[in-house]
């Protein structure tokens, strides 16, 4: 959704906040990384290719003066800390993380490798909570917040896309926010997550071709109640909200983004 600064403007009060995104490069993490830099906020997105997070900073801020880019795996603990150290570097101090990278492939049970198993907890899960950590230790004296991004598919199995790993990997995040959101509280830290269905980002070319992305995305429209996949915008807008004060006194949970898809079939 090509959307002008005008155009993403929608008052959520970011003006000054500094923010970090990891996944920042494509999807939902630039769609989010747009809508931050639109309303005054400083961003630092992270991500693993380098000019992916070039590319999308330029076309974000052309000028640069909103936003910096940290290339590393969110799977290594590194990272997590070397992003947020960015953002104290760079804009003196860190209000808000968006916990937003991932990895999906479906791939049935009995044929997950140790290494998909892997895969998934390191990118997701262990990804998550490491980064988290750095940001609440950046927090712990000023408050702030952290979004992550779990999926409907660590709440409810679909049969067309097995993905035990993925979902297990996810039902971690999701659990992780309950925790945190207890032993964060003290500090004045929310956390708090948004579980998508099936939502038209890049991930989805990194198994499929071009051309099966064209074929397969729209058989997937009827699968949510309310008759579309979801865009990178629609869950932007949740994750914009939870991470604002008008989400002030919403933390540990977990907010299904899926088009009515847990709410059940018709």
């Amino acid at each position: 959704m090509n959307q002008t600064p005008a155009q993403r403007q929608s008052g959520y009060g970011f003006t000054g906040k500094v923010v970090a995104i990891t996944g920042g490069g494509s999807g939902i993490g630039r769609e989010l990384a747009a809508r931050f830099v639109a309303e005054g906020a400083k961003v630092v997105i992270n991500g693993r290719n380098a000019e992916k997070l070039a590319d999308a900073a330029r076309a974000i801020d052309p000028g640069g003066e909103s936003i910096s880019i940290l290339a590393g795996d969110i799977a290594q603990p590194s990272t997590g800390s070397a992003l947020v150290e960015a953002a104290l570097t760079r804009f003196g101090k860190l209000d808000i993380l968006i916990n937003n990278a991932g990895v999906f492939n479906p791939k049935p049970f009995l044929d997950l490798s140790e290494g998909d198993y892997d895969w998934y907890l390191d990118t997701i899960l262990k990804g998550k909570f490491f980064a988290a950590q750095a940001a609440a230790r950046a927090m712990k004296d000023t408050g702030g917040v952290i979004v992550q991004t779990g999926s409907m598919w660590a709440i409810q199995a679909v049969g067309a896309t097995p993905s035990a790993a993925y979902s297990a990997a996810n039902a971690g995040v999701h659990a992780m926010v309950r925790n945190l959101a207890i032993e964060l509280a003290p500090y004045k830290i929310r956390i708090n997550a948004v579980a998508p269905a099936v939502v038209e980002t890049p991930v989805y070319r990194t198994f499929l071709t071009d051309e099966q992305v064209k074929e397969v995305l729209p058989t997937f429209n009827s699968f949510h109640p309310l008759g579309r996949n979801g865009q990178p915008a629609d869950v932007a807008e949740a994750i914009l909200f939870l991470a604002s004060d008008r989400a002030s006194w919403i933390t540990g949970t977990v907010l299904p983004v899926d088009g009515g898809v847990t709410a059940g079939r018709s």
